[in-house]
């Protein structure tokens, strides 16, 4: 349902103060930066807000809007005026909760002395989940912003025009029985029992998606399992199918239809447990008569991102004020994942083990947690079982930030020939006073082997591939919530041992040094640093390397812009496939098929002729690996480095009770001839690997190597 708002959004143009601060406005950040009203400075009108910082620190201003509009895009836009900004940048941010949308113009990175400008920032709307959502503008680090004249709008229109979203009352919201909790407790945990509870959620999920009164939002499924699990507790197989099918038939009548045989096909839907778990003959034939149903097109649970067709779990409700949620519920926790994995995740034939009997294995881990870190922890291990580097629990998650140490060390670590290297310092200053050096080996953290930290870290370290898992813990693994750290490390062949502080994270004061798009190495090699692309830039960039005798691609980032098309066409004289994509649909969830293959367009004679070489490791990710699969079909174009993260294909968020906060991989991304790039990753035409060597000396080995290879 949507209506009129009525309410007026006032004061973005600050006109109105109030011992000389805008009404309705908030301060946010903890710096010791002035905000006022400025008179004598202003775009329009008789005042506009200054931010001053003779100091580095953050400092912003929040408005939060009176309502939740219906809509696809939000828009903020207003002027900005800087004044010596250093250390950091200014911006306008805008965000919609909870972690649907955010922007505060980093990638623009408006820094130094300029004159009024009009900037804007935009985000994709989901009215349906969206809490709430805020604006304003900020200053990180030193320097003085004006802001002055912002406007709000909704898919163009002006805020005061745009519609309140009211959620529509249904069958699955106005069921309210179970929501102070699940009066589940005490589940026996018997072998027959777990057998139990194994064969309830698979046909609880089965029919989530294959049931067509389920599927159109008929019933609040999650709180039909708190209802049928206590008829099943402790009754024989004979009667537990009895009880489930009475449950089948009481969900409604629906038609058959006769799917057509599916062409293409990756991977077909597993369903034969229905068959071969030893039910009645009964419940048995009801389960596959179900596999035939009319299904709606739009599962109330699931539905598909258009263009794209990856997976919305836009209904799942995240409980997000039980931290520690009862037993029913983290129950129900563990079969809406296995689930969701089971029937909508592209990648499932690579997890390598029987799934089915990963939700056996985990019914225990998840009913047996005693509070909410084990909770989570739980959830994290099941989550790292799909080996894919998107998953993750993420979000500020409280319980995993005390577990691994809310407190950072100012070094940055990175496995190198199988050893945890400082490669880097968050805070140069910090570093020094750490008294560690690029090139120390670390050997030991507070008494225990780095390999030991390892080893017990991997259950709970999701990636597609070892080395983005290595990644990944070398994030954290000076972590702590200790204020030091005692630690052995090896330099030059020599043990030494050294107690280092640790900090929280605004006393770390870590700033991220933006990197140019592009630059030239020599008069003959150019070289672009994909973190920092911009597609209004290619043209004259490459208007200024055709000339050249080569041209470095670094991927060792998250591109900053999407520029397959744009910058792949650069490239190349011609036409070249270089991906097609699997997913599912509502009508036979699990059923995987492909899509036709993609191609990308070339520049014909004027296409760059010199030789590419472009850069990997376990830090390219996703759209990077979609970008390096592109610009390799360039005839010109050898891969160097290592297998990057393995993890492809546009993401879908998952939520589950608790409020913990995951994702998948939602579309399978393949090579034109089908061969796999999840898990395996791109692999290098040219292997190189930093060495520890080259990392005391600051080497980028990487790139030498392919430099070499140009010149040669």
């Amino acid at each position: 349902m949507t209506s009129f708002a009525q309410n007026r959004i006032e004061n973005l143009n600050f006109e109105s103060t109030e011992n000389n601060f805008p009404k309705i406005w908030k301060i946010i950040g903890d710096s010791s930066a002035k905000v006022f009203a400025d008179t004598k400075e202003k775009q329009e009108g008789t005042t506009s807000i200054l931010i001053d910082a003779p100091e580095k620190g953050f400092k912003g201003l929040m408005y939060t809007l009176p309502q939740n509009y219906a809509g696809k895009k939000i828009t903020l836009s207003g002027y900005i005026k800087t004044e010596n900004v250093s250390n950091g940048f200014a911006g306008l941010w805008l965000r919609i909760d909870p972690e649907i949308g955010f922007d505060n113009m980093n990638k623009q990175g408006l820094k130094g002395t300029n004159d009024w400008k009009k900037y804007e920032v935009t985000l994709e709307m989901s009215p349906g989940k969206t809490d709430k959502i805020v604006f304003g503008a900020l200053l990180t680090g030193k320097g003085k912003v004006w802001i002055d004249n912002l406007k709000i709008t909704v898919d163009g229109k002006d805020i005061e025009n745009a519609k309140i979203f009211e959620q529509k009352i249904n069958k699955v919201n106005s069921d309210k029985e179970f929501d102070n909790g699940s009066k589940i407790s005490n589940i026996n945990l018997d072998k027959n029992n777990v057998e139990n509870l194994k064969k309830l959620g698979l046909i609880w999920g089965y029919l989530k998606y294959y049931h067509p009164s389920v599927a159109e939002g008929n019933y609040n499924w999650d709180y039909e399992f708190f209802r049928i699990y206590p008829k099943i507790a402790g009754v024989s197989a004979n009667q537990r199918d009895k009880i489930l099918s009475d449950w089948i038939k009481n969900l409604g009548k629906f038609q058959i239809v006769k799917n057509s045989e599916p062409k293409d096909v990756k991977i077909k839907p597993d369903l034969e447990w229905i068959t071969n778990s030893g039910f009645s003959q009964e419940l048995m034939d009801q389960l596959l008569k179900l596999k035939d149903a009319k299904r709606p097109k739009v599962n109330y649970y699931v539905d598909f991102f258009s263009g794209v067709g990856n997976p919305d779990f836009k209904n799942e409700n995240a409980y997000k004020n039980m931290s520690y949620p009862d037993e029913g519920f983290r129950l129900l926790s563990l079969y809406r994942y296995w689930n969701i994995i089971q029937y909508y995740f592209p990648y499932k034939n690579l997890i390598d083990e029987d799934w089915k009997g990963v939700l056996t294995e985990f019914i225990p881990k998840f009913l047996n947690a005693k509070d909410e870190t084990e909770y989570t922890l739980a959830s994290l291990e099941i989550i790292a079982r799909i080996h894919d580097t998107h998953a993750g629990v993420w979000g500020n998650n409280k319980a995993l930030t005390k577990y691994f140490g809310e407190r950072y060390s100012p070094v940055k670590l990175t496995f190198a020939e199988n050893k945890a290297v400082v490669n880097d310092f968050y805070n140069d200053d910090l570093g020094k006073e750490s008294g560690l050096q690029k090139g120390d080996v670390i050997t030991e953290i507070n008494g225990e082997s780095i390999d030991n930290i390892v080893k017990n870290r991997l259950k709970y370290t999701p990636a597609s591939n070892y080395p983005t898992q290595l990644r990944n813990i070398a994030s954290n693994l000076l972590n702590s919530n200790s204020e030091t750290i005692n630690i052995k490390f090896s330099r030059n062949g020599k043990e030494e041992s050294k107690t280092i502080k640790t900090y929280t994270f605004p006393q770390l004061n870590y700033k991220k040094e933006a990197k140019d798009f592009f630059k030239m190495l020599d008069n003959n090699v150019a070289y672009v640093y994909m973190g920092s692309v911009d597609s209004k830039k290619l043209d004259e960039t490459f208007n200024q390397i055709k000339n050249t005798k080569g041209l470095v691609i670094d991927f060792r980032s998250y591109p900053s812009d999407f520029v397959t098309i744009k910058m792949g066409r650069l490239l190349k004289p011609n036409l070249t496939e270089f991906v097609k994509f699997t997913n599912t649909d509502s009508s036979q969830p699990g059923l995987f098929t492909f899509t036709p293959t993609q191609k990308i367009p070339g520049e014909g004679k004027s296409s760059y002729q010199g030789k590419i070489a472009i850069l990997i490791n376990e830090t390219t990710q996703s759209s990077a690996e979609y970008h390096t699969m592109a610009f390799r079909t360039a005839p010109n174009a050898k891969v160097f480095g290592s297998t990057t993260a393995g993890a492809d294909g546009n993401v879908s968020d998952i939520k589950l009770p608790g409020n913990i906060s995951t994702m998948i991989s939602g579309i399978g991304v393949y090579y034109p001839d089908g061969k796999e790039t999840q898990r395996i990753g791109i692999v290098p035409d040219v292997e190189v690997k930093p060495t520890v060597d080259g990392i005391k000396n600051n080497k980028d080995e990487v790139l030498e190597k392919a430099v070499e290879w140009i010149k040669n």
